[in-house]
């Protein structure tokens, strides 16, 4: 949410037909379909979040090689 415009965070939606148009692109995933894949992601992956939750997450990136 926009703190200077409350409510007025639609207006930053992204309009994709140009990309689509000219290069031909489109989305792999349906909002619904990725709004899926991100709740089971959160459910499969409780220790992550739960970080979160507890404080321990510094903001580190998790996962990858040093």
């Amino acid at each position: 949410m926009s703190l200077d415009r409350p409510g007025h965070d639609q207006r930053y939606a992204i309009d994709a037909s140009k990309i689509a148009h000219e290069l031909g692109w489109v989305p792999q995933e349906t909002f619904e379909s990725g709004m899926r894949k991100t709740v089971a992601w959160y459910l499969a992956n409780p220790t992550w979040w739960q970080a979160i939750l507890d404080g321990r997450y510094q903001g580190e990136r998790l996962g990858l090689s040093q």
